[in-house]
């Protein structure tokens, strides 16, 4: 699946988008794969209430299901005004 990041997260690790192969079941298992590869990750996914998620561009929560899904994006909370 393809996996992007934005904003801080994308600059924590390096990367705008890479190519993930996983067999995590849920997005929360998914972070948790991440967050074993190295440091940059383990920093970028250290507090999840300060990020939000979307499956195949839609809002998810973290206990979203990855079965089929081809892209996962992490992004900080939006804000405006």
């Amino acid at each position: 699946m393809e996996v992007l990041y934005f904003a801080w997260v994308r600059e924590r690790i390096g990367l705008p988008k890479e190519r993930v192969e996983t067999g995590a079941a849920t997005v929360a298992e998914l972070v948790e794969e991440l967050r074993a590869r190295e440091d940059r990750y383990a920093m970028a996914f250290s507090d999840l209430g300060a990020l939000r998620v979307a499956v195949d561009q839609e809002l998810a929560d973290f206990d979203a299901p990855l079965d089929g899904v081809r892209e996962v994006a992490f992004f900080p909370p939006m804000t405006g005004g």
